[in-house]
């Protein structure tokens, strides 16, 4: 049974973006970024994921209890952190399609902190801001016939992106509250772990720290999908954060391709046989001239690597297939 959202022209157009600066990393040869900075990567987004549900602890806080050194904080925050620390570094261990999976990614993540940790709730529940009730949760019962649809649709072979369908299974999982406590955190988590299934780059990218620099509008934009009852508006909320935080990954590397040849390679790898324009070209690398873009596009025209057409700042260029 799927769940109730539109695809839209937006939602297609930043599933392409996405695809595309996904290209670009690859050809840079970074679809592996080193190591420093994939712990880095994930230190933020744990304590990020944190911060959304309140927790004070800062990353230099979480970074520290990563090595084990003690620090001075409520007991409660610590061991959250120890307890996501954990979670996350079983990252590629939780199996995406497996509802036994998530429980058990939640026990951990919950462990201590709530009696039914990995165990669906079983009272009736409320999400409220201070004192107003901004969400009613579906009734404790139909919570294991809820999950179970939800995962079929994430396992249906069909022709819904996986991009597409991290983004629903975060909301349904905000939506359906199935847990008394960690829903957000879990919700999250599991986004990222679908996201890797759409490619493995996305074990290094920390969607939550955007998540958090735009909490006011993540709640916001759940309260108007849970209003309207679907979780359109949820996706293209998601799919921006996602993209913005695949450039900001792309703006942490300090490599650029430093000659004509590697730069059309790279190109290559984002565009595939897509039609684009000088300018289009010119926003894949940080530092190049308009004439050096316009020089390398020549020449791949010049050794057959490209077909244009048009003429001057309208003229299109694609890659061109030799096989």
């Amino acid at each position: 049974m799927k769940p109730p959202f539109d695809i839209t022209p937006t939602i297609l157009n930043q599933c392409l973006n996405i695809a595309q600066q996904i290209g670009v990393l690859q050809g840079l040869r970074y679809s592996t970024p080193p190591v420093e900075l994939r712990r880095t990567n994930q230190l933020k987004g744990i304590q990020s994921s944190l911060a959304i549900e309140g927790n004070t602890l800062t990353l230099d806080d979480i970074t520290a209890i990563n090595h084990h050194q003690p620090i001075v904080a409520k007991p409660r925050e610590v061991l959250e952190a120890k307890n996501a620390l954990a979670v996350y570094k079983k990252l590629t261990h939780w199996q995406p399609y497996s509802m036994e999976s998530f429980k058990k990614a939640h026990a951990m993540m919950m462990q201590d902190l709530i009696k039914e940790a990995g165990h669906w709730r079983t009272k009736n529940v409320g999400v409220y801001a201070g004192k107003q009730l901004t969400h009613m949760a579906p009734p404790a019962e139909k919570i294991p016939q809820l999950m179970r649809h939800l995962f079929e649709f994430l396992k249906a072979q069909d022709d819904i992106s996986l991009l597409i369908k991290a983004c629903v299974f975060h909301y349904e999982i905000e939506f359906i509250h199935p847990f008394m406590d960690g829903n957000g955190r879990i919700g999250r988590l599991w986004q990222q772990i679908i996201l890797m299934c759409f490619n493995p780059i996305f074990e290094f990218i920390p969607v939550e720290t955007l998540i958090k620099s735009h909490q006011d509008e993540y709640y916001d934009v759940l309260k108007t999908c849970d209003h309207i009852g679907n979780s359109t508006a949820f996706i293209e909320f998601s799919l921006t954060l996602i993209h913005q935080a695949l450039r900001a990954f792309y703006d942490t590397i300090s490599y650029q391709p430093k000659t004509a040849k590697d730069r059309l390679m790279t190109a290559q790898q984002a565009f595939s046989r897509k039609e684009f324009s000088r300018k289009e070209y010119s926003s894949l690398f940080k530092s190049i001239s308009t004439a050096t873009a316009s020089r390398d596009l020549a020449l791949g025209v010049q050794e057959g690597m490209l077909k244009k057409k048009g003429e001057k700042a309208r003229t299109l260029y694609w890659f061109f297939d030799r096989n």
